[in-house]
C-alpha cells in the first residue's frame, strides 16, 4: 500500500535531562529518530520528520544517515502540541501513518497491522496495568469513542487501561481537513492531535482500536526508559544473531551494535563488546574483548583483548590485553601486553610481550610496516616511521629506530654489569 509517513520529532523531551536532543539519544548504536526512520522506510517512500527543538542539529543528524527525507518545523509559538505539528505537512498518498520519534523499538511488521486495519482512522491502543501519565482510550465493540488526555481524565476515567499508543493510519484527506479545525481549549493549552478522534465520531467516520504490543509502542521519555529500551533491542539482535548460527556465552552480558555484521560461525564469550560496524567473520571473540569498528576474520581475540576502529585482523590471534588500532594483521600471532597501532603486520610473524609501535610524536601519526615472519622479542619498542623487512628477528628489548633488513638481527641492549657482593654492602649485612 502506499502510505505517508510523519514522525513527530519536535518536542524538547525535558524528562530525558539532557543537552542532547531527545530523538538523538542512541540505543544499541543507533538513534531513536533512526530506528523510527528504518522502520518506517519498510513500508514507505515519502517519510516527513517534524523538528523544532534544535532542529538544525536533529535534521543535520538525519542527512547524514539518510538522503530522502523531508523536514517540517512545527510552528509552536502559536501552535503547541501534537496536533500543531501537524500544521503545514502534506502528504504526499492518499493515508497517512503518524508516529513518534521516541518509538525507537516500533517494528515495520506492526506499522503495517495499523496500516491494514479497515478504519477511516485505525489507532494504536495498549493495554497497561498502570496506564498512569497516558491518554485513556474509550473503546466500544473495538471501535474508539474518545480519546481523554491524563491531565482532563475524571476519576471514573482514569480507571481505564487502554491507553492510546500514539500511533495512528487515516485517511490523509481527514487529516487535512480536521487539523484547521483544532483548537487549544484544554488545561495545557495545546493542540491535541487525540481531538481528530472526536471529529471523526461525530462524522460517523470507523476509528478502530487496534491493539499493539506495549513494548515497541512505549515512548523513551528518560534515562531509565532509555535503558528499558536498550535491553529489548540488545535481546532481538542477539536472539537474531544467535538463530542465524552465533554461538554466545552469557548472552546478557553481552552488547552487540546494531550495525555490527557477522558472517558463519562465530564464537562470543561473557563480556563482550562489538561496537560500530564491525565486521565478525568465523571468529572467536573471548571474554571481556572490545571489538570497535573494525574486521575480524577468521581470527581469535583475547580475553581481555581490544581492537580499536579501522583494524583488519585476518588468520591472527591477539591475547590478554592486546590492544590494535587501525593495523592491518594477517596471520600474526601477539600473545599478550602489546599495543599496535597504525602497523601492518604480515603473515607468519609473531609480537612478544610488551612490544608497543611508538606511532605517534606529539604532533603526527607514522606508520609501522613489518613483513612475514618477523620475530619481535619482549619489551620491543619500534619507533615509526619505520619498515621491516621480512625474516627479522629483534632482540627482547630493543628499541627500534630505523629501517631493517630481510634476514637481520637488531638487537640494541646496554651490557650487564653485575656487582659481586653489592646486597651485603648495601644493607650492611654479612655475608
Amino acid at each position: 500500500m502506499s502510505i505517508s509517513v510523519v514522525i513527530l520529532s519536535a518536542g524538547k523531551g525535558t524528562r530525558m535531562k539532557s543537552d542532547t536532543p531527545k530523538v538523538l539519544h542512541k540505543i544499541s548504536g543507533k538513534s531513536m529518530i533512526s530506528h523510527a526512520i528504518d522502520a518506517s522506510k519498510k513500508i514507505s517512500d515519502d517519510i516527513t520528520v517534524v523538528l523544532y527543538h534544535q532542529a538544525k542539529r536533529v535534521k543535520e543528524a538525519i542527512e547524514k544517515e539518510y538522503k530522502d527525507i523531508k523536514f517540517h518545523i512545527q510552528d509552536v509559538e502559536n501552535f503547541p502540541g501534537t496536533g500543531g505539528a501537524l500544521r503545514g505537512v502534506k502528504p504526499k498518498y492518499s493515508r497517512t501513518l503518524i508516529l513518534n520519534g521516541d518509538m525507537p523499538l516500533v517494528t515495520s511488521n506492526s506499522l503495517k497491522a495499523l496500516i491494514d486495519g479497515d478504519g477511516d482512522i485505525n489507532l494504536s491502543v495498549i493495554k497497561l496495568d498502570n496506564p498512569s501519565g497516558y491518554g485513556r482510550v474509550v473503546i466500544e465493540n473495538r471501535t474508539v469513542k474518545q480519546i481523554v488526555e491524563e491531565k482532563d481524565c475524571n476519576s471514573t476515567q482514569k480507571e481505564i487501561d487502554s491507553v492510546n499508543g500514539g500511533v495512528y493510519s487515516l485517511k490523509s484527506e481527514l487529516l487535512e481537513r480536521y487539523i484547521p479545525k483544532l483548537n487549544n481549549s484544554n488545561s495545557q493549552k495545546e493542540y491535541y492531535l487525540t481531538d481528530i478522534i472526536e471529529m471523526a465520531v461525530e462524522e460517523g467516520k470507523i476509528v478502530k482500536a487496534i491493539f499493539v504490543p506495549e513494548e515497541e509502542f512505549k515512548g523513551v521519555n528518560s534515562k531509565l526508559d532509555l535503558a528499558t529500551a536498550e535491553v529489548i533491542m540488545q535481546k532481538r539482535i542477539k536472539d537474531n544473531l544467535m538463530l542465524n548460527g552465533t554461538i554466545m556465552h552469557l548472552p546478557d552480558t553481552i552488547y552487540i551494535d546494531i550495525n555490527a555484521s557477522f558472517e558463519g560461525e562465530s564464537i562470543i564469550e561473557s563480556g563482550v563488546s562489538i561496537l560500530g560496524k564491525s565486521k565478525i567473520i568465523k571468529s572467536h571473540i573471548k571474554s571481556n574483548s572490545v571489538v570497535e569498528e573494525s574486521i575480524i576474520d577468521n581470527s581469535s581475540i583475547g580475553p581481555m583483548g581490544r581492537v580499536r576502529p579501522q583494524s583488519h585482523l585476518k588468520n591472527t590471534h591477539i591475547g590478554n590485553f592486546v590492544e590494535v588500532k587501525k593495523s592491518k594483521l594477517d596471520g600474526v600471532k601477539a600473545g599478550h601486553l602489546s599495543y599496535l597501532g597504525d602497523a601492518t603486520i604480515g603473515e607468519g610473524s609473531n609480537i612478544g610481550a610488551g612490544v608497543i609501535t611508538c606511532n605517534y610524536d606529539g604532533k603526527a601519526k607514522y606508520k609501522t610496516t613489518i613483513g612475514k615472519n618477523v620475530f619481535v622479542g619482549s619489551d620491543t619498542q619500534i619507533i615509526a616511521p619505520v619498515n621491516i623487512e621480512d625474516e627479522v628477528m629483534i632482540g627482547a628489548g630493543t628499541t627500534v629506530t630505523r629501517d631493517i633488513k630481510r634476514g637481520s638481527l637488531a638487537i640494541s641492549r646496554t651490557p650487564l654489569k653485575i656487582v659481586a657482593d653489592f646486597f651485603y654492602k648495601f644493607f650492611k649485612k654479612a655475608k
